[in-house]
C-alpha cells in the first residue's frame, strides 16, 4: 500500500528541495546567526508589524541589512585610506626639543705643546653645564614614482569597494526575494494540507457510519484514522518551516525575531507578472555584470602592483628645511643662544638589490598573468550561465504549466473515487491510493511553481533586472 505523500519522505521534501536552491553560504550564515543569537539585532522596535510587496522588501533590506551597511562601512573606509596614502606626498613639518644637565663635563687631553708644556698631555674640560636646543623640520617629497602608483592603486580600491557594495545588495535582493518566495510556497502547502485534512475528516466520518451500518471493515476505519494523523503530523511541521521562512526574511530584512511580517504579495500575482518572450529577447552584456567588473578590477590592481614595483628601481628626491636654536651656559638662566638653518634636497637612488627587486617584479607579472585568466575564465562562465539559465527558464515554464492541468486531473479522479468509496464500490486502499496520486500532483506543481520564481530570479541577476 503506497504511503500518503504528505509524509516528510514526500510534501515536506518540497520546501527541503528550495533550500538547497539556496546558496549555501549565505544559508548556513543566517542559520548561525538564527540560533546561536537568539534574535535578529535591529533599531526596529520589538513587536512592531511590517508589510511588504517584494519590491518593498528589497528596497527595505537595502537600508537595513548588516551585510550592506558592513560593505557601505568598507567604502568609507577606502575613502579615508585614499587620503591617507595621498598625505604621504604632502609636506610633514615635525618640531624638537632639548635639556640637558652636565652633571660632569667631559675631558679630553690635548698636547703640551699648545700651552707650552711639549711632551706631556694635558687634560681639558669642555662644554657648559647646562645645554638646550629647539628644531623645526619641514620636508616635501619632491618625486617618489612609488608614491603616485599607489595613490591610483588606493583609488582604485575604493572603486572596487563600490562594486563589492553593488554586488552585496544584489545578493541581499536575491536572499529576500528567495525567502519571500519560500514563505508563499510554504503556506501554499500548507493550504493544501488543511484542504486534504479537512476531505479525510469528512471521509473519516462517513466511513464510520458504513462501519456501523455494516458497509465497511474496522481496517478501513483504521487506515482513514492513520491518513488523518499523518497529515496531521505533516502539518505541524509545515508550520515550524513557515515560521523559519519567516526568520530567514527578518534577517535579511534587519529586523528583530518579534517583529510581524504580512506579505502583500501572492504567488498568482509573481506568476502572472512573469515575461517569459520579453525576459529571453533582453540582450546580455557580460562587461555590465558585477562579477565580471569585480574582476576587471582585480586585473587592474594587478597591473598597477607591477607598475609600484617597477617605479621601485626610480630614484626618490625630497626637499627638506631645518631651523633650529641651541642655548649654553652654567646657570639655566643665563644661557647664550645660537641659531642655526639648513635647507637642501635628498636624493635616493636604488643601484643593486641582489636580485630581490628582480624577484618582486617577476612576481608581480605572474599575478597579474593569473588575473588575466581568471578574467577570461569569468567571461566564459558567465556566457555559458547565460545560455544554461535562458534554457532552464524555458524548461522550468513548460514543467509549471504540465503540472498546473495534472492538478485539475488528479482532482477529479479523486472525487470520482472518493464518491465510489462512499457507495462501497472503491476499497479504503484504493482510495488512500488515489488520495496520495493527488497529493502528488499538488506537490509536483508546487515544486515547478518554486523552480519557475527561482530560475527567473537567477536570470534576472545575472540580466540586472533587480
Amino acid at each position: 500500500m503506497n504511503r500518503v505523500p504528505t509524509s516528510r519522505d514526500e510534501l515536506h521534501h518540497t520546501i527541503k528541495n528550495n533550500y538547497i536552491m539556496m546558496k549555501n553560504k549565505q544559508l548556513s550564515t543566517i542559520l548561525i546567526l538564527l540560533f546561536l543569537s537568539g534574535g535578529i539585532l535591529s533599531s526596529q522596535e520589538s513587536g512592531s508589524e511590517l508589510s511588504f510587496s517584494l519590491k518593498e522588501a528589497q528596497d527595505y533590506a537595502i537600508q537595513h541589512n548588516k551585510m550592506v551597511i558592513s560593505a557601505k562601512m568598507d567604502i568609507d573606509a577606502s575613502k579615508i585610506a585614499l587620503w591617507e596614502t595621498i598625505s604621504n606626498g604632502l609636506p610633514q613639518i615635525s618640531a624638537s626639543g632639548s635639556f640637558a644637565d652636565n652633571l660632569k663635563l667631559m675631558t679630553t687631553l690635548l698636547p703640551g705643546d699648545f700651552f707650552g708644556q711639549p711632551g706631556i698631555k694635558v687634560p681639558l674640560t669642555f662644554g657648559s653645564q647646562f645645554n638646550s636646543g629647539a628644531t623645526i623640520q619641514a620636508s616635501l617629497l619632491l618625486f617618489n614614482a612609488p608614491l603616485y602608483i599607489g595613490i591610483e592603486t588606493t583609488k582604485l580600491a575604493t572603486k572596487l569597494s563600490q562594486e563589492s557594495l553593488a554586488k552585496t545588495e544584489l545578493d541581499t535582493k536575491e536572499s529576500v526575494s528567495t525567502a519571500y518566495f519560500l514563505i508563499l510556497v510554504s503556506e501554499k502547502s500548507l493550504q493544501i494540507l488543511d484542504g486534504n485534512i479537512a476531505n479525510l475528516n469528512e471521509t473519516l466520518k462517513s466511513t464510520r457510519a458504513m462501519y456501523s451500518a455494516g458497509m465497511a471493515e474496522s481496517t478501513d476505519v483504521d487506515q482513514m484514522v492513520s491518513n488523518v494523523t499523518m497529515v496531521e503530523n505533516t502539518r505541524s511541521s509545515m508550520q515550524r518551516t513557515i515560521e523559519l521562512n519567516y526568520n530567514l526574511l527578518r534577517f535579511q530584512l534587519g529586523v528583530t525575531a518579534e517583529t510581524g511580517i504580512t506579505l502583500k504579495e501572492t504567488l498568482d500575482n509573481l506568476t502572472s507578472d512573469i515575461n517569459i518572450e520579453a525576459l529571453l529577447s533582453q540582450q546580455f552584456d557580460h562587461k555590465q555584470n558585477v562579477n565580471f567588473r569585480l574582476v576587471e578590477g582585480q586585473e587592474q590592481m594587478s597591473t598597477l602592483a607591477l607598475k609600484s614595483q617597477k617605479a621601485l628601481v626610480l630614484p626618490s628626491l625630497a626637499g627638506f628645511y631645518n631651523y633650529g636654536t641651541n642655548g649654553m651656559g652654567d646657570k639655566i638662566g643665563d644661557l647664550s643662544w645660537f641659531q642655526n638653518s639648513m635647507t637642501g634636497l635628498q636624493l635616493s637612488v636604488p643601484i643593486f638589490g641582489s636580485g630581490q627587486r628582480y624577484s618582486k617584479i617577476r612576481k608581480a607579472q605572474i599575478n597579474l598573468e593569473k588575473a588575466r585568466t581568471t578574467k577570461e575564465m569569468i567571461t566564459d562562465q558567465l556566457l555559458l550561465q547565460e545560455k544554461q539559465l535562458r534554457y532552464n527558464l524555458v524548461n522550468a515554464n513548460l514543467q509549471y504549466k504540465s503540472q498546473k492541468e495534472n492538478i485539475d486531473v488528479a482532482k477529479r479522479v479523486y472525487a470520482s473515487m472518493e464518491n465510489k468509496f462512499r457507495q462501497g464500490m472503491a476499497s479504503s486502499l484504493e482510495l488512500t491510493q488515489t488520495n496520495s496520486l493527488y497529493l502528488q500532483a499538488e506537490n509536483n506543481y508546487i515544486s515547478a511553481l518554486m523552480n519557475l520564481l527561482q530560475t527567473k530570479l537567477a536570470l534576472d541577476k545575472l540580466l540586472n533586472n533587480m
